[in-house]
This record gives structure tokens, C-alpha cells and sequence, in this order.
């Protein structure tokens, strides 16, 4: 059976979870190279606005195997993510026209927003309160270039 030339898609996305792992997994040991949290932010609504099921699962994955190599709870950064997609960024969009200036503004709450998401799940669930590095800031510059890009 052949595949129809107009809707051929590339088996890509599984490539690229394999390749996040091991990123991730290098992050994790070597503080210089950023989470790429943000990145992942823009793949999940990209997913989403398409509503491509496969690719919102791909994403999924690499947002559990990056809560996974930093300790943080399971699925707290989908749920963030979904939060901050749906109810924090319609607002910001609202009151802002500058396409630039939104981008900075998630990629700042994509990083401080989940901290301080983390935090209040840590005094709810009576948890250890999660550590905010300094290499956030080093982070944050990095992805708003990585995210200008995409």
C-alpha cells in the first residue's frame, strides 16, 4: 500500500525525542546547556493550534523525561503549560501588539512562572520547595534567541 503524496508526514518527531533525551540527560550533568523548556513550550502549542495528537504526545514525553532528570512532579509542566496556553497568554496577547514582546514575555514566564508554579504545588502537597538556580537568567537569553528562530 502506498502513501498518498500530499499527505506524506515524516516520522521525524520520534527521531527528535531520542535526540531531546540524550540533550537532557547531558543538561542535567552539565549546567551550560539550558532545558530548552521554552522550546518545548512553543512545540505544545504549536500541537495544539494544529491539534496533531501524535505530535502533542511526542511533546508530552520530553516534558516528562525533563521533569524527570530535574525531580519536579509528574505532569506539572503540562499542566503549566496548558494553564499558561490557555488562560495567561490570551491576556498578554490582548494587551499587547508586539509580537517581540510577547515572546519575551513567555519565555519569562515559561521559566519564573514555572518556579513559582512548583512552588505553590510544593505548599499545597506539603513538598520540598523546588531551588531556583542562577543559570536561569543565562537560560532565558538563550531560549528568547532559540524561540525568535522557531
Amino acid at each position: 500500500m502506498q502513501r498518498s503524496i500530499s499527505h506524506q508526514k515524516p516520522v521525524v518527531s520520534f527521531v527528535y525525542v531520542i535526540l531531546f533525551v540524550l540533550y537532557d540527560s547531558l543538561g542535567s550533568m552539565n549546567p551550560f546547556f539550558p532545558p530548552l523548556l521554552a522550546v518545548l513550550y512553543v512545540f505544545f502549542i504549536k500541537a495544539l493550534d494544529r491539534k496533531d495528537l501524535i505530535s502533542l504526545l511526542f511533546v508530552v514525553i520530553c516534558l516528562i523525561v525533563f521533569e524527570v532528570n530535574y525531580g519536579y512532579m509528574l505532569f506539572s509542566s503540562v499542566i503549566y503549560f496548558y494553564i499558561l496556553y490557555k488562560i495567561i497568554m490570551p491576556k498578554i496577547a490582548q494587551n499587547s501588539s508586539c509580537s517581540v514582546c510577547i515572546r519575551i514575555f513567555s519565555v519569562i514566564l515559561v521559566y519564573l512562572g514555572y518556579f513559582l508554579f512548583l512552588t505553590l504545588m510544593a505548599n499545597v502537597f506539603l513538598l520540598p520547595q523546588p531551588s531556583l538556580n542562577y543559570y536561569i537568567v543565562y537560560y532565558i537569553v538563550i531560549e528568547f534567541f532559540l524561540v525568535s528562530i522557531l
